[in-house]
């Protein structure tokens, strides 16, 4: 399976994830240059969808569904595990509720598409008010391979490596993180958001003794992220 990036607005990152012949476009706001890949590469557009329902998210879903023959998903009203179909393969979706309560996870076999639940270099605000939910999201995504690739709802990757350095200023993987960066493709791998990403680093070493120098609570994992989450 594959997936192209599409920049739109200021920061934000739509998505083309296809197969043979079929896609679904994710959070696609920018309609034309969708629309202009699909035809080029002979891609059906079979679905419209959303990783949540912010209006910066949905913008391209009217035209989309009135320009192609595509199904809209309505990701308040999809199944966590439902599996969507390209072509042979299988897209997973998965509910990742913090960010906002309807907020989902796309998966293929070597790429996730997180939407503002999971950034490069940071993560999403708890809009929801749900914080054990959200710690619950991030750790069904640390579990999986760290080879994953990471594509998220927004390009937030240099302001997020200057709060990384607040928050822990002695993590040699930041400066590495920061080399890595193109502006013209916006993706990690969950290896590299475990190294330097703060937000997920809630059982390192050195993030535990930053914590425990600043006086925060560091008894139990969800204790070490919801410290991370108020120094920020």
């Amino acid at each position: 399976m594959f997936i192209k990036q599409f920049k739109y607005s200021t920061d934000n990152l739509g998505y083309l994830v296809y197969s043979t012949s079929e896609g679904i476009a994710i959070d696609a706001g920018g309609v034309d240059d969708t629309l202009a890949f699909a035809e080029k590469n002979n891609i059906h557009i079979k679905y419209v969808s959303n990783t949540h329902s912010h209006y910066d998210h949905t913008p391209g879903n009217k035209a989309l569904l009135e320009k192609t023959t595509a199904q809209f998903i309505d990701c308040k009203k999809i199944k966590s595990d439902q599996a969507i179909a390209l072509d042979k393969e299988i897209l997973t979706v998965f509910h990742t509720p913090g960010h906002t309560d309807d907020s989902i996870t796309f998966m293929a076999n070597d790429f996730l598409v997180t939407g503002d639940t999971l950034f490069n270099g940071t993560i999403g605000n708890c809009f929801s008010g749900d914080l054990k939910g959200f710690f619950q999201s991030l750790k069904r995504l640390v579990s999986l391979p760290e080879n994953m690739k990471i594509y998220v709802g927004h390009d937030y990757v240099m302001e997020s490596m200057k709060m990384a350095k607040i928050i822990e200023k002695d993590n040699p993987n930041i400066e590495a993180y920061i080399k890595k960066y193109n502006s013209g493709l916006i993706v990690s791998t969950l290896h590299d958001e475990i190294k330097a990403n703060p937000y997920l680093r809630f059982n390192a070493e050195g993030m535990i003794k930053n914590l425990q120098k600043r006086n925060m609570q560091t008894d139990t994992e969800y204790a070490r992220f919801k410290s991370i989450m108020d120094i920020y």
